[in-house]
């Protein structure tokens, strides 16, 4: 008997062994993932088409190697995507979320990459190559391979990661430019014109008046750095429809920036040039992540091109435009209200609900209204029409793209701040600046009227392969924007 239990379990293991082998291979992962282009777009890569000839195949870097986690890591898979094979429709899936590098380090692993690529340090490598390996080698805690080399595995064209880019151009329909800004005689809404180009966009008449910044403690999904609660006093002033679009954005990049400036016969500025306003470099790869420039936000730049952007509409159109102060950011976002959001409802009827939930609770079809976060956004930023407007007249208040604040950022900055101060900066000094609003990937609890985050300058530019890295340009950031405001005086109507 022993000796039959002992020739079934070698059949067994042999049997298991080919079983593991035969489901490893290509044709058997191309059964389940029936990807519209993933088989094509791997053929395409230089893990297929290279100059040695090898084929990397799916379970290369679909799995860790053999001896460090390869069978537990392979019986997930097979029967998470056997399961989505039966009963899900492929047709439902967002392909392009699920190859964005939030989505594809969960199915990527390090130590594969390791494993083929044990010589970070090649003879062939370019100088290039060489200082952004030593970067990752001295921060391999923080980065992944695929944080540079996210399309090595399956080919896109227009993922550009290392090399400087053209992209987009202002005003490009054919309609004649302003030839002045607009005039302003009071405090009401107003639509900006900014001389020399086709770009004009809308700005709101934000009264002045006091409110509580911060939220209670009793609020759902409440941080500790949204109290205590104050009682603040805001100015009047005017603030951006919506956030600045890439129309806007391309509109400073082209007047300011080396590729837009103007030369006469010798090479030399004309006077036609905004003086004293140096704009951005080409960015590295396309800063709008090819989802659409337009009336999209523009993102990915940094604190300093946000401040050099207001201070070149200031100088073209003779206003005192800049960023919000957080006080006024969240005057603007709560537009009277006092609640969570400016429209009904708490953030737990927005989260997503179990059964009994969905048979008794409220539908969260009233957020979708008014907020572009992580549950409709398919995980890249909106164009604003699809949202409707604060009480204010503002919209992406909440949501969309993260907005930069003038106020240096502290976890305890209400505490320091007066009941009844009036138009309230924040603290004297910082390392980090206040960004409000929460994203498109943002959870709801995020996208409170009251909820707080700040930059974070060095994550924000770990794989920026320049050296030093850009003073305009964010790697590793793609959900911030930023959303001007107008001062009210001398210089606009008071």
């Amino acid at each position: 008997m022993i000796f039959i239990g002992f020739i079934i379990g070698i059949a067994v293991t042999i049997s298991s062994l080919k079983v593991i082998e035969a489901t490893s291979t290509n044709e058997s992962c191309e059964v389940c993932h029936v990807h519209p282009h993933v088989f094509d777009s791997w053929k395409l890569s230089v893990h297929h088409e290279n100059r040695t000839g090898m084929h990397i195949g799916c379970v290369e870097c679909h799995l860790p190697p053999k001896g460090q986690g390869y069978l537990k890591e392979k019986i997930k898979a097979g029967a998470r995507d056997a399961y989505g094979y039966l009963f899900k429709d492929s047709a439902d899936f967002n392909w392009e979320a699920k190859s964005s590098l939030e989505q594809a380090q969960h199915f990527v692993f390090e130590e594969s990459c390791i494993a083929c690529h044990n010589n970070l340090f090649p003879l062939t490598l370019t100088s290039e190559g060489q200082q952004a390996h030593l970067y990752y080698s001295q921060n391999e805690e923080e980065l992944r391979c695929i944080n540079c080399h996210l399309n090595v595995g399956h080919y896109d064209p227009n993922a550009l990661h290392a090399k400087n880019v053209e992209f987009g151009s202002a005003g490009a329909e054919a309609k004649e430019n302003y030839t002045a800004a607009a005039e302003v005689t009071a405090h009401e809404n107003f639509t900006e014109t900014i001389p020399g180009t086709t770009i004009a966009f809308n700005m709101k008449a934000i009264p002045g008046g006091s409110f509580k910044i911060g939220s209670p403690e009793t609020e759902q999904l409440r941080e500790s750095d949204e109290g205590p609660q104050k009682t603040v006093n805001v100015s009047p002033f005017f603030m951006a429809e919506i956030e600045v679009s890439w129309d806007e954005y391309l509109a400073f990049y082209s007047a300011t920036a080396a590729e837009g400036r103007t030369t006469d016969t010798e090479g030399t500025r004309t006077e036609a040039d905004v003086d004293a306003i140096s704009g951005p470099t080409p960015p590295y790869g396309q800063p709008d992540q090819n989802w659409g420039m337009g009336s999209r936000p523009a993102i990915t730049m940094s604190y300093h091109s946000a401040e050099t952007y207001c201070k070149w509409l200031s100088q073209v159109t003779g206003k005192t435009y800049r960023l919000p102060t957080e006080a006024e950011w969240e005057y603007a976002a709560r537009g009277g209200t006092e609640t969570p959001f400016f429209f009904e409802g708490q953030p737990k009827d927005f989260k997503e609900k179990n059964f009994i939930g969905k048979l008794f609770g409220k539908g969260s079809d009233l957020i979708n209204n008014y907020v572009v976060y992580e549950k409709n956004s398919s995980l890249k930023t909106a164009k604003p029409d699809v949202v409707e407007a604060n009480p204010f007249g503002l919209k992406n208040m909440l949501g969309n793209a993260a907005e930069y604040c003038t106020d240096w950022y502290a976890e305890d900055a209400y505490s320091n701040l007066s009941d009844g101060a009036n138009d309230p900066k924040g603290p004297a000094t910082g390392e980090e600046h206040v960004i409000r609003g929460g994203t498109f990937k943002s959870p709801v609890g995020e996208v409170r009227s009251a909820a707080r985050d700040y930059t974070r300058t060095e994550a924000w530019m770990k794989t920026d392969p320049q050296m030093p890295k850009s003073i305009w340009w964010l790697s590793d950031c793609n959900y911030i924007g930023f959303r001007v405001i107008c001062e009210y005086d001398e210089n606009t109507g008071k």
